[in-house]
């Protein structure tokens, strides 16, 4: 399975995979760029997925979709706010992509129907979890949210995570005031500051690193919780806490 990285807008990342002699598209914000990267590798697709509905994952669909017939598949439960879809998947359904077996996993908080595509060792969160950090509630409150995150953090530490945006280095500045006695954050941040100066993007990341690293995974830390002052909260609250204080940082 090959996957590339697609940078657009200003921020986002849209991804293209390609297994044996089947592609597919994933949360293409605007067309051109993503063709481009097509065009380049000599890949046409058959699919365009979107994690959810927001029109930075899901803006180029339409044209994409007019130019390469590519079919398009998101979140069923979610189907009046996905332009063009196709085909509706959730948990139960699951999908299927060049013989390679998909883990849809359901993710509400961000958006109230948003999904996660697992496919072999690499899971694209969209805007739920990103590296060192996660996507404000829009639609959903803290327990929902925790439940989503906890999903993603029950897949194999090597899971490899490709997220909707390169908000890294600003989430890992919020981070570092949250647990700034985390060794491997620390660490974590030198590198990170070093790949964007010269460009690079961080991801992809993986489930183990962000489990170590990613305040917005880390509820059980003692650090955190005396940071809070919530040592006997539910892991749920303490998220809520370290969300309500990212969306004032």
């Amino acid at each position: 399975m090959q996957i590339e990285i697609v940078p657009c807008l200003s921020d986002n990342y849209a991804y293209l995979v390609r297994t044996e002699d089947h592609c597919l598209v994933i949360d293409p914000s605007e067309e051109a760029p993503v063709r481009a990267a097509l065009d380049r590798l000599g890949w046409r697709p058959d699919y365009i997925l979107n994690t959810h509905h927001h029109l930075d994952h899901t803006g180029g669909n339409l044209a994409l979709k007019r130019h390469y017939g590519a079919k398009i598949v998101g979140p069923g439960k979610d189907a009046a706010r996905i332009p063009g879809l196709d085909i509706g998947v959730d948990e139960a359904s699951g999908w299927e992509f060049g013989g390679h077996k998909v883990q849809v996993l359901e993710v509400p908080g961000h958006t109230r129907s948003g999904i996660a595509f697992v496919m072999d060792a690499n899971v694209f969160t969209g805007d739920t979890l990103f590296a060192l950090g996660c996507g404000r509630l829009f639609e959903g409150d803290a327990a929902m949210m925790w439940t989503s995150l906890s999903k993603l953090m029950a897949l194999p530490d090597a899971t490899r995570i490709y997220c909707g945006h390169e908000y890294t280095e600003a989430n890992g500045r919020f981070a570092l005031t949250i647990e700034p006695g985390n060794a491997a954050l620390t660490a974590r941040m030198i590198e990170v500051k070093a790949a964007r100066a010269a460009g690079r993007p961080t991801v992809p990341s993986t489930i183990g690193l962000e489990k170590r690293t990613n305040p917005f995974l880390r509820a059980a830390s003692p650090e955190i919780r005396k940071k809070l002052a919530m040592q006997n909260a539910t892991d749920a609250a303490v998220f809520g806490e370290v969300r309500h204080r990212k969306d004032n940082f």
